[in-house]
């Protein structure tokens, strides 16, 4: 994983372990293949993809809170 995406992402959460889940959950979604890459960088791994996503804000609001609440 790319250290500067997560440091990024990290002060967009504000809490590491939330992140985690976060980026678990939306790695999960992209390896089984029930949703697309939001961005279009073949290259990158799945963590990284999700980071990526993460830190440009193209993921939406509603599958933070999703997520959260499975989380809490």
């Amino acid at each position: 994983m790319n250290t500067q995406l997560c440091n990024e992402a990290v002060t967009l959460v504000g809490n590491p372990n939330i992140l985690v889940n976060l980026v678990s959950a939306r790695v999960r979604q992209l390896n089984s293949g029930s949703s697309r890459p939001l961005i279009d960088n073949p290259l990158l791994g799945s963590a990284d993809m999700a980071l990526t996503e993460l830190v440009e804000k193209k993921m939406e609001k509603l599958f933070y809170q999703q997520n959260l609440q499975q989380i809490l």
